[in-house]
């Protein structure tokens, strides 16, 4: 049946029956049919003898092909009005290579192309869709892509809200944890000012009993210096043995200073003992010295055996000494380094993963971190140190479970802990290092 609109009437008059395509050097048989001659030779390839029409099956000879130039002129006509049409319904729906309706679409290249193209070697293997259906296709796509692009985007707001929020809530708690220590400091420094005061005032009173009980001897042996040489002697004696039964400067001690500071030391100075560094223990990252004696930061990690003793980490290091009983001190060369941290640790210490450097954790160490000086404590307790020590002495009295700190170089007290209990576990130095700058050598 034939179309009803005139133009796809005439673009079927002008469409081959073996390709279905316009007519391409159209040639008539005898039976009045017409075929491209390609498509009609390739029909009858093979066969010398007479054959038949495609169409009509009617017999005909080969060789009596007549061309049909009337039939090329309207094919060519066909082609242009087709043209005028898909341009005047569609703008650009025409294949610019072949000047052919876009009727189909390449889900491949995402593009319309028009029936040629569908058979040329580009789009042969492709699969390809009415051209509506394809652009459906290609605008739901595009809205994909936009919606993952603004699923993206939102995700990307919503963490950076988050890590706002985090950071917020963070300082929140740091502010809160600083005026905490703030209240605790202002409080011990206030209990200080009192003991110091009180003890300053028992100390006037002492004095001003002693002057004034010096003065009564003064006085005194002025009035015996006028007696005869025998009875002032005998009188003199009588007065310095009263004297120094009721002296009370013979035992009068300098308090010593607590809370804060720490404890200062008390009796006599303690021998110290030669300590040395257990490289068995030490991080990767640490490279100590030969003679075990200092440890720094190395340049990259070393390829040490990962034994069950060995810290994995955090870059610790402990002593090769061990001491279960006793009062014991050696001393640590910080010098100016930045991150370190110097004190002693249970033999049981955590070697391996986070550990938690505190006396919970079986730690007692002071550390310094930038310009902040802290007892590692549980929490840390800041140390409002007004001076850098270089060189720190460490103190352990295992029988009373203590550990003291003490600058080597002024003699001034750093920070002690309180009492502990060592259930006769031995205690062995610990170092931690945090920076290639750092370096800290155990003093002979």
């Amino acid at each position: 049946m034939a179309a009803e609109n005139p133009v796809e009437s005439l673009q079927e008059e002008a469409t081959c029956p073996v390709c279905l395509e316009y007519f391409t050097e159209p040639v008539t048989l005898e039976c009045g049919h017409n075929f491209c001659r390609a498509c009609i030779s390739q029909c009858w390839e093979g066969s010398d003898t007479a054959t038949s029409c495609p169409q009509c099956r009617e017999t005909v000879q080969q060789r009596n092909l007549r061309p049909n130039r009337q039939l090329a002129n309207v094919v060519e006509i066909a082609k242009r009005l087709s043209l005028q049409a898909a341009k005047g319904a569609g703008g650009d729906g025409v294949c610019g290579e072949h000047q052919e309706t876009l009727k189909l679409f390449c889900e491949e290249d995402q593009t319309p192309i028009c029936v040629i193209c569908r058979e040329s070697r580009a789009h042969r293997a492709h699969t390809v869709a009415p051209i509506q259906e394809g652009k459906i296709q290609a605008h739901l796509q595009t809205l994909k892509e936009e919606r993952e692009k603004l699923l993206g985007f939102k995700e990307a707001v919503t963490k950076r809200k988050t890590k706002r929020q985090k950071i917020v809530s963070e300082f929140q708690q740091l502010r809160q944890f600083l005026e905490e220590q703030e209240r605790l400091l202002l409080a011990q420094l206030e209990k200080l000012d009192e003991a110091i005061v009180k003890i300053q005032n028992e100390n006037v009173t002492k004095l001003s009993e002693e002057i004034s009980h010096l003065s009564e001897l003064i006085g005194e042996m002025e009035g015996k210096c006028q007696k005869p040489a025998s009875e002032f002697l005998q009188d003199v004696r009588s007065t310095l043995s009263r004297y120094d039964r009721g002296s009370s400067l013979g035992s009068r001690t300098v308090p010593a200073r607590t809370g804060l500071l720490g404890s200062v030391r008390n009796g006599p100075s303690l021998p110290q003992v030669n300590v040395t560094l257990d490289p068995d223990t030490a991080h990767p990252i640490l490279v100590l010295s030969e003679d075990w004696k200092s440890v720094r930061w190395g340049d990259t990690r070393q390829r040490l055996q990962d034994n069950p003793e060995r810290f994995d980490s955090d870059p610790c290091v402990l002593g090769c000494e061990g001491f279960t009983s006793g009062r014991h001190c050696w001393e640590v060369e910080v010098g100016d380094g930045r991150f370190w941290a110097v004190g002693v640790a249970r033999e049981s210490v955590r070697r391996k993963g986070e550990m938690n450097c505190s006396p919970k954790g079986g730690i007692w160490a002071v550390r310094r971190w930038w310009g902040q000086f802290r007892a590692l404590t549980s929490p840390v307790t800041p140390l409002p140190l007004s001076w850098a020590p270089s060189r720190i002495r460490v103190c352990l009295d295992c029988d009373r479970g203590q550990v003291t700190f003490i600058d080597a170089g002024d003699e001034a007290p750093i920070f002690t802990f309180p009492p502990a209990s060592f259930n006769t576990e031995r205690i062995r130095l610990w170092l931690q290092v945090w920076d290639p700058d750092t370096r800290l050598r155990l003093c002979p």
